[in-house]
């Protein structure tokens, strides 16, 4: 009795292309999407490093409350009343009263009106004859402006900055390079399980054939027990397979669609077959010789050492004088009271050029660019042995594009032959001139050669699609290694 087999469910069922879906991916994958982010913030870095070449201005303002008064001692140390608040008020009468005494003699008689002067008799000292100077209330508020000048070094940190830009920029395109790649091989997945399925599924249609068959013999008294025990045996091996299959091809799927980026519960199927891709194996391309120029990695690379010799130069140019301009206007006003309207402002302005002239930091700025040198060389080995990698993947994969030829070739052949000897062994076991056991045996001969042939498709589709990515090849929407 045959075995119920898992059938396609009908429904909207969305069949896409690999065009379709590198477009998609391209668009709503997460990884393209926080590549393309990461370009837009380090535009924002590099136009925020733009800034400081424009003046930088600030507004203040402050209030002080006056817990204690400053006291300010006159006179000298001696501990009798010239060093105290009375040797002070003698101090200051000896220098008024003759000037007073001078005016009152000038406008006596002349009519003019004017203050009797009375010396000072007591003044606002503390306790221990200091006097108190300032007021309880300090008010404040100005804005200042600074802007360089001259400043090399800062200078050459835009241009670092403006690297950053390309790097990330680089990097973007790196992340589309790998995606395009992640998506053709999930494609190709998607394809060649699809095609074990259809082979599997024949297999088992063909054994289920062959049981009905045997059973027919076995009640007409043409085949034994032992033949039809075989051909249900092979039905029931051949169950498996075809769920294996089907699991397959569910999973493949499932990982293309997170490749893309889209609803993992979407119904989606796969355009074409792996006999379609079958016309793009070139033989004469895996002669042409493939240069590095386009590969991402080496072009981060350039880009970051380019980034280190500019990072060399800035740090030298630390050695150089700086000059910056400053300016400052600010309103000052001190009160014993909080009478706002009465008031005195005072204001402050000033304007001016500062010179900085680095002289000694104990080495600093030296072995930072010693330091920088160093990564520099860094750099360099790091390159040439990533370029020594990249050339061997370039063989590997022109390597494993050829045996893909190869083999395809070969497994044409053996299809071809091995149909033919399944049909031979299908029309003599039914005719009774050959046993079960042949034709099972031509049959597993005919399922190697179909595999093999599909398998040999999708070792050179992966293959091709790793050798896109590695030598930078930008996605066109047709095969750029031809």
């Amino acid at each position: 009795m045959a075995v119920a087999l898992p059938v396609e469910q009908e429904g909207p069922t969305t069949v896409i292309s690999l065009e379709q879906a590198l477009e998609i991916a391209l668009t709503e994958s997460p990884t393209v999407k926080i590549a393309d982010m990461e370009v837009e913030r380090a535009e924002y870095a590099r136009k925020g490093s733009y800034a400081s070449l424009f003046p930088q201005i600030s507004a203040s303002a402050s209030y002080q409350r006056t817990i204690k008064k400053q006291i300010m001692y006159m006179g000298g140390d001696d501990d009798d009343d010239e060093s105290s608040g009375g040797g002070m008020s003698s101090m200051m009468s000896g220098i008024l009263d003759p000037i007073m005494y001078h005016l009152q003699r000038v406008y006596a008689g002349t009519g003019v009106p004017y203050v009797e002067y009375v010396p000072p008799t007591t003044t606002e000292t503390s306790s221990d004859g200091g006097i108190e100077v300032g007021r309880w209330n300090t008010f404040n508020a100005g804005i200042s402006a600074q802007m360089p000048l001259i400043n090399a070094q800062l200078w050459k940190s835009l241009a670092i900055s403006g690297s950053s830009v390309d790097l990330a920029v680089e990097k973007a395109r790196s992340s589309r390079l790998e995606m395009v790649n992640q998506v053709k091989q999930a494609y190709y997945a998607v394809l060649l399980a699809k095609e074990a399925k259809q082979v599997y599924q024949s297999v088992y249609d063909n054994a289920v054939q062959n049981l009905e068959l045997t059973n027919k013999k076995y009640n007409a008294s043409r085949a034994s027990e032992l033949d039809l025990a075989r051909a249900k045996t092979t039905v029931a091996n051949a169950v498996p397979d075809v769920f294996n299959a089907e699991n397959a091809i569910f999973l493949s799927l499932w990982q293309l669609k997170a490749i893309m980026g889209i609803d993992l519960d979407a119904d989606i199927d796969v355009k074409d077959s792996l006999l379609v891709y079958a016309g793009d194996m070139h033989p004469e391309t895996l002669d042409k010789d493939y240069d590095l120029e386009g590969n991402s990695s080496l072009r981060q690379l350039a880009i970051q050492a380019d980034q280190l010799a500019n990072t060399v130069k800035m740090q030298r140019y630390s050695y150089l004088p700086t000059l910056s301009l400053a300016f400052s206007y600010s309103m000052n006003a001190m009160t014993n009271d909080f009478k706002f309207e009465q008031y005195k402002w005072t204001p402050y302005s000033y304007v001016g050029l500062s010179l900085n002239i680095p002289i000694f930091t104990g080495g600093q700025r030296h072995n930072e660019i010693r330091q920088s040198k160093v990564q520099a060389s860094q750099l360099a080995i790091q390159r040439e042995n990533a370029e020594r990698q990249l050339r061997i993947s370039i063989r590997q994969n022109l390597s494993t594009m050829e045996t893909a030829v190869k083999s395809h070739e070969s497994a044409l052949d053996a299809l071809e032959s091995a149909q033919k000897a399944y049909d031979i062994a299908a029309k003599s076991y039914e005719v009774g001139r050959s046993t079960l056991t042949d034709l099972d045996a031509a049959r597993l001969a005919l399922t190697q050669a179909q595999l093999a042939a599909s398998q040999a498709i999708y070792n050179y589709l992966v293959a091709q699609a790793t050798l896109e990515s590695t030598i930078g090849a930008d996605y066109t929407g047709e095969s750029s290694v031809q």
